[in-house]
């Protein structure tokens, strides 16, 4: 009885948790849901729940028409009501709420930790984002998002200074982007999982290069150091190297240099030794539970390491659940975690794994990161439409 109840408590802490993120938070403004009237949460026609602000913000000062920020359906902002259910979740969790564990607050940083020093983006400016690059020449953020023009670039100071590529099904259009990557040339290069294409775009948006008809699923897209592209197939299994003619817009050759992978999504090159990370998303037999698994794979795509979700829950106490992988400076792996939501690094390939947490605290769902040449690491967090730069604080 007595492991049961050992047993149950960490059990319990996730379960509450979920809860106050799933469930007890505006999707929009990601504030917490309350009995204040500014955050008590409503009903829209379409069935989905945000706080009164967020009505108040999204309406007509005049009609009072909104659109529903996740299903785009009309609304008129007086037609909306309480959210009982969600108000009366909040009375029976709120003792429990209110005793929350100190992993939900900031604890301090010891000197030469990442902290969170910049944040930009935001709903509006970002919408459900799914993908990140660095231009290595201009230093500029590039994402693509759900928004109307699909791939937007920011300056250094987090400011929007250039979009394009429309919501559209033309060949030049992107259907729904997963990924982005940026040449040393500075071409955008996209995957788009709506018409299973890679598209190839200048820094302004002219397109460049389809390549269609190749892939089942193309999903994570990498530059090289030498200027070709990697990308997984996650319904075919495989990787490719793509040698592309950027200023010409010709695709030169395609190799495929890993086969019998499972489900492979992010894709990560070391630019200091050339290895190559995959994350993989098998099933489990049986269960249909998808776990993840990170793979590295030499120069010479020799397998030099591996581990998934089971072996990283011999070194942490809960599930990790990798969406994201990259490489840093010194050639570590690094991965983001959506089940803590956390930044892990598990160490250079030849000693993998060697896992120590990187950020623990400040994120919601990551789903890309990259490193600056400063060594600045960018994490882009979709639930908060964001990206977030963390530094190493020295105290």
């Amino acid at each position: 009885m007595a492991a049961e109840a050992s047993e149950s408590g960490p059990a319990l802490h996730e379960l509450m948790r979920e809860a106050e993120i799933s469930l007890l938070e505006c999707k929009v403004c990601f504030e917490k849901f309350g009995h204040r009237q500014q955050r008590r949460p409503r009903n829209l026609s379409c069935g989905h729940v945000v706080c009164l602000a967020c009505v108040a913000a999204l309406a007509h000062p005049r009609t009072l028409a909104l659109e529903c920020p996740f299903c785009r359906r009309a609304c008129r902002g007086c037609d909306t009501s309480d959210c009982l259910p969600v108000l009366h979740l909040i009375e029976l969790l709120g003792s429990a709420l209110r005793q929350s564990p100190a992993a939900h607050r900031a604890a301090p940083s010891a000197p030469g930790a990442l902290i969170c020093h910049h944040t930009f983006g935001g709903w509006g400016t970002l919408v459900n984002p799914t993908g990140l690059a660095l231009c290595p020449k201009t230093g500029r953020v590039v994402v693509v998002h759900d928004g109307r023009r699909r791939v937007k670039i920011f300056d250094s100071g987090g400011g929007c200074a250039h979009q394009f590529g429309e919501k559209g099904d033309a060949a030049q259009d992107i259907r729904y982007p997963v990924d982005v990557t940026i040449t040393n040339d500075c071409h955008v290069v996209v995957t788009d999982a709506g018409d299973r294409s890679i598209k190839v775009f200048d820094f302004f948006g002219q397109i460049k290069l389809v390549i269609g008809g190749q892939f089942s699923l193309p999903w994570g897209v990498e530059t090289t150091p030498q200027n070709g592209i990697v990308v997984t197939d996650a319904e075919a299994g495989s990787l490719h190297l793509l040698d592309v003619d950027f200023v010409e817009g010709v695709l030169r050759r395609t190799e495929r240099l890993q086969a019998h992978l499972c489900n492979p999504r992010g894709v990560a090159v070391s630019w200091l030794t050339g290895a190559i990370a995959v994350l993989e998303h098998p099933l489990a037999l049986g269960t249909g539970v998808c776990s993840t698994r990170v793979k590295v794979f030499s120069s010479s795509m020799q397998l030099v390491g591996q581990v998934d979700t089971f072996g990283l829950s011999l070194y942490f106490p809960s599930k990790i659940t990798a969406s994201a992988v990259t490489f840093d400076h010194q050639g570590n792996v690094i991965v983001a975690d959506t089940s803590g939501p956390a930044i892990l690094c598990l160490g250079k390939p030849e000693e993998f794994p060697v896992p120590k947490p990187m950020v623990t605290h400040g994120l919601l769902h990551p789903v890309a990161l990259t490193f600056t040449k400063e060594n600045s690491l960018l994490v882009l967090d979709t639930a908060s439409h964001s990206i977030k730069v963390y530094k190493v604080d020295w105290g």
